[in-house]
């Protein structure tokens, strides 16, 4: 329960916060409990099926027999979501040494023209939308600027975190959170070495080191991109034609930091920094 209450802490704030009631959260909750119940008890006959599902989640059989139909409706329509090619030609600009310069920062580059130049970057990702559509989305997002008068195109973000684009920013959170969740949740479920879950935890820090420890962890997590983008496109161009290539994988890393002197204590903790699993 004290896990649970950590993870439905925040997402209680975000609903809060967006205006969100609490009949439409717990309808979803209904309906998560109802889908793992299912997914659970792959074998039950049907006609049993309702039973005991309602005996695994506690909710009375007739809820449970009309969110099945809710979860089946749904699982009709429901589509892979869209690649975000605009996400796949940044993380191409700050990952692939043909669009760095010597520093390994994003190279400015000619809007125009034979590599290297935003024209030869996008069309690495796809030829089937026109370049000038990923810049002006790039552009949108104010992840980019365009220099009108020399024609080139510059990034302005190290990150891509659209600001503005709060649809967008929830589906990051959605993807990103529910993935990081899921998988702790098979580690707690197994032998807790399904998937990589590691933190590292520091207290009794002042602002101005948690802003430096920012920005080293920033420098660190461009080193990875530009490590795993390259090694990671080079596995997908060799596996998609074969058999079996279904899987997919996220690899996130996440800060979080917060002022602790309103739950200060007469008796404070020592100070320590400390790695967790």
């Amino acid at each position: 329960m004290a896990a649970l209450r950590n993870v439905l802490e925040p997402l209680a704030t975000l609903a809060v916060q967006r205006g969100l009631p609490y009949a439409s959260v717990e309808e979803l909750l209904r309906r998560a409990f109802v889908g793992a119940a299912d997914a659970a008890h792959p074998d039950v006959l049907a006609h049993r099926k309702v039973s005991r599902l309602s005996t695994a989640t506690g909710i009375n059989r007739r809820e449970v027999a009309r969110l099945l139909v809710v979860l089946r409706d749904a699982q009709a329509v429901q589509q892979l979501p869209r690649r975000s090619l605009a996400s796949e030609v940044f993380a191409h600009w700050v990952s692939d040494p043909r669009y760095r310069d010597r520093r390994g920062a994003p190279r400015v580059l000619k809007r125009q023209g034979r590599a290297p130049s935003f024209e030869s970057l996008a069309q690495t990702i796809t030829r089937d939308v026109h370049p000038r559509s990923l810049l002006d989305e790039l552009l949108r997002l104010k992840l980019a600027v365009h220099d009108r008068e020399s024609d080139t195109v510059k990034l302005v973000r190290d990150a891509f975190v659209p600001r503005g684009d709060r649809v967008r920013m929830l589906q990051f959170l959605g993807h990103n959170v529910g993935d990081h969740v899921a998988g702790a949740v098979a580690n707690v479920l197994s032998d807790g070495q399904r998937h990589f879950e590691q933190a590292i935890f520091a207290d009794g820090l002042t602002e101005a080191s948690v802003r430096e420890a920012w920005q080293h962890i920033g420098e660190l997590w461009q080193g990875l991109l530009g490590a795993l983008v390259p090694a990671l496109e080079d596995k997908v161009g060799r596996d998609r034609p074969r058999e079996g290539a279904t899987h997919r994988v996220r690899l996130g890393l996440y800060t979080f930091d917060e002022n602790t002197a309103a739950a200060t204590t007469t008796n404070p903790p020592p100070r320590k920094t400390r790695k967790q699993s």
